[in-house]
């Protein structure tokens, strides 16, 4: 059956708080991974599943479904800990992340477990799939949208602007992108790599109705999307502002834990305070 939409917002964070503890275990299991930017997007991709899209599990080849891509491909460990708990699979095969013949693999990749909409991980690409979906809708005279999590390091690359201008010449108000700005890439801090500046002015400057928020705020999440719904003659960006490893102390802020697992004693450390 479809996912029941839930808007309870001390619920909502419960279930963010238990993703996040996921994360922590299987990254950890694996020995490999990106915790930091898992941790960062928890509460965005929970909003995005239990409270904002329409889709089901039993279905999830649904033509009618939203469609979610996750163009920070990295970051596939929140994507999965929030479809297990969906009923997209078996909460066990969280523990078999990254390994050989798992489907789940360390980036998403279409065809090895269902509700997977795009193979990503090569930074970029997602906003330009998400609107070749969105385009596909509007054609088919259809009601599903799409939604692309795109990471602010990633924002470096040229091919996420080229499709921001597209998108917002063909007006395509079923496509919301969510950039999860967290203010950490693989190298360290992004002002330091290459300096964004206002993000938010840019998205605007090429069209895009633009929503900053908090994107640990589960209010505020949930608020974005409602006007997003409202605006249809162009796509939506709703800036998120993130912490890097958010809910486990030692994560927060820390470049290095970009893409370094957790060790089994930080496992325990991190799970406790995510208890």
């Amino acid at each position: 059956m479809p996912v029941t939409v839930n808007r309870d917002l001390s619920q909502l964070r419960e279930t963010a708080r238990a993703v996040r503890r996921d994360i922590v275990r299987m990254i950890g299991a694996a020995a490999s991974g990106h915790p930091g930017g898992s941790l960062s997007a928890a509460d965005l991709i929970t909003a995005l599943y239990f409270a904002e899209m329409n889709h089901d599990p039993r279905h999830a080849d649904d033509p009618n479904r939203d469609r979610f891509v996750l163009s920070k491909g990295h970051g596939v460990p929140a994507q999965y800990a929030v479809m297990a708990r969906a009923g997209y699979f078996d909460p066990e095969l969280l523990s078999t992340l990254r390994q050989f013949e798992s489907p789940l693999q360390g980036h998403p990749e279409r065809g090895r477990m269902p509700g997977l909409e795009a193979s990503t991980g090569s930074l970029g690409q997602g906003i330009s799939i998400g609107q070749g979906m969105a385009m596909a809708a509007r054609l088919d005279g259809a009601a599903w949208r799409t939604y692309v999590l795109i990471g602010d390091g990633e924002a470096n690359e040229g091919q996420i602007w080229e499709a921001a201008m597209s998108a917002a010449h063909f007006g395509l108000g079923n496509l919301v992108v969510m950039m999860d700005r967290n203010g950490i890439q693989l190298d360290g801090f992004t002002k330091d790599i290459l300096d964004m500046g206002d993000v938010a002015a840019k998205w605007r400057a090429f069209g895009w109705n633009t929503l900053v928020i908090d994107g640990h705020d589960m209010g505020q999440i949930l608020d974005a999307f409602a006007k997003a719904r409202q605006v249809t003659d162009r796509p939506t960006a709703i800036v998120a502002n993130t912490v890097k490893g958010k809910g486990v102390s030692f994560m927060e802020n820390n470049p290095d834990y970009h893409g370094v697992a957790p060790t089994p004693d930080e496992v325990e450390r991190a799970l406790a305070e995510l208890a």
